[in-house]
């Protein structure tokens, strides 16, 4: 079920939007426009999906075919160091 609560009514009543929460997303609304989303961490964790590390994330699927911009490498040449300065 889903709850839509005002942001006067989340402030004052948090209890009743992480009660609301269990059961379904709870939208709260500012002037009349839906501005935020309360879930639970349970539904948060099944929309974000899985974790990865960064070496499971290579791994995956279809991750060789995708392309990365890497910035060009600057090459400088050689300096001369005059080591009697030193």
């Amino acid at each position: 079920m889903t709850a839509i609560l005002t942001s006067r009514e989340f402030n004052q009543d948090t209890s009743r939007a992480k009660r609301e929460a269990a059961s379904g997303p709870v939208f709260v609304t500012d002037r009349g426009r839906t501005t935020h989303v309360l879930l639970t961490l349970e539904a948060y964790e099944r929309l974000a999906g899985p974790k990865l590390t960064v070496a499971e994330a290579f791994y995956w699927p279809g991750a060789a075919d995708i392309e990365l911009p890497l910035p060009q490498r600057r090459i400088e040449p050689e300096r001369e160091i005059d080591w009697g300065e030193v």
